[in-house]
């Protein structure tokens, strides 16, 4: 049988009456945008990650472009981010005028290289957005230390790290601020487009409530030039079903990745983990010289798989601009030549897993 990457129907099938019974009470109530069953999932998803307050957006690009600007980010203004990422990381900085400014990656685990930040800070840098890329957390103690040292925001773009932990502590609880998006394929996924802020800054909270109703406290009276941002009554629904299983979800995955560390061959390299770290393996990722040729070899016996991400930030055509070019980033582009996301959900089978590593070991 053909083993997908992904497989949201056999997740909706396993849970399929609590969602369907979630997503009649908003019907019933015809709460649609906003209502209780965002406010529901705002303070039981805030409780999760350890943080004071949930702001329930409609997707993680809002949340990390309208973030920078309640903490006046402005056009001028630099903010780091890493060039290994998906587009959005430095999209939403280039948002709202400000300027993306590019750090180079690990090779061994894909993140961010601290070691590379502290170069790229000038006057005009205001913030820091390590990516918690694939599920696993970036080296925050570093971060934070640093970004104390310069007086600079930290924002996590926690968006593919649902549940994961650094150091026992949740994604959302690590920094000043962190986003999230709920893409139907992310660990802790909507039914549509969904993101939401999570902080302990109170004065953060209080804009972005406004921020993404159009400035607006009061139906009507305008404080502030906002935004159309409000997460929809039946994504806060779908999303406050799914939450009591997301611990479950990242151990099955946890458990998944642990198989193909034991049986990939050594032909392949598994992006690396780090001891301090607790990933939830949104992604399960590779490297081989020979990407291509393999992704094709495993299609051919019906194995799905992606890229993630095929075109660093610094060589996108939206980008030419910006005057970077191939070689500015050398580890970036190296793995953007040679990953590979296998087949991973919580559902798969350990039959599956295998089948996978003994396609790839036949692989020559």
């Amino acid at each position: 049988m053909p083993i997908p990457f992904l497989d949201l129907q056999a997740q909706y099938r396993s849970i399929k009456p609590e969602i369907n019974a979630a997503i009649a009470r908003v019907l019933d109530t015809s709460t649609y945008a906003l209502g209780p069953s965002v406010e529901s999932f705002e303070t039981a998803y805030a409780e999760y990650c350890g943080a004071k307050y949930c702001i329930a957006l409609n997707s993680g690009t809002a949340a990390i472009a309208m973030t920078l600007q309640a903490w006046g980010v402005k056009p001028g203004d630099k903010v780091i981010t890493v060039a290994n990422s998906f587009f959005a990381s430095a999209e939403a900085v280039s948002e709202i005028g400000a300027t993306p400014v590019l750090v180079d990656c690990d090779i061994d685990t894909a993140l961010i290289d601290v070691s590379k930040i502290e170069a790229a800070i000038t006057p005009k840098t205001k913030v820091i957005i390590p990516v918690h890329l694939y599920g696993q957390t970036a080296d925050m103690s570093a971060i934070m230390k640093l970004a104390k040292n310069y007086g600079l925001k930290v924002l996590e773009d926690a968006c593919q790290a649902h549940g994961a932990k650094y150091d026992g502590k949740r994604t959302g609880s690590l920094a000043d601020a962190a986003a999230f998006s709920f893409y139907p394929g992310k660990n802790l996924g909507a039914y549509g487009e969904a993101g939401a802020i999570v902080t302990n800054e109170g004065a953060l909270n209080e804009t972005l409530r406004m921020l993404r109703d159009h400035g607006s406290k009061k139906k009507y009276v305008h404080e502030l030039v906002g935004w159309n941002e409000r997460m929809d009554g039946i994504q806060g629904a779908v999303l406050g079903a799914k939450l009591p299983h997301l611990d479950a979800w990242n151990d099955a995955r946890r458990k998944l990745a642990a198989l193909y560390r034991e049986h990939l061959p050594s032909s392949v390299t598994a992006i690396g983990t780090k001891a301090e770290n607790e990933p939830v393996y949104h992604l399960f990722v590779i490297r081989s010289p020979k990407r291509d040729t393999l992704q094709k070899h495993l299609a051919d016996k019906g194995i799905q798989t992606l890229i993630h991400y095929p075109v660093p930030i610094h060589l996108q055509p939206a980008y030419k601009d910006k005057g970077w070019k191939k070689g500015d980033y050398p580890i970036a582009e190296q793995l953007s030549d040679e990953i590979l996301s296998l087949p991973m959900y919580p559902e798969m089978t350990e039959a599956q897993v295998k089948e996978v590593c003994e396609a790839i070991a036949s692989f020559q």
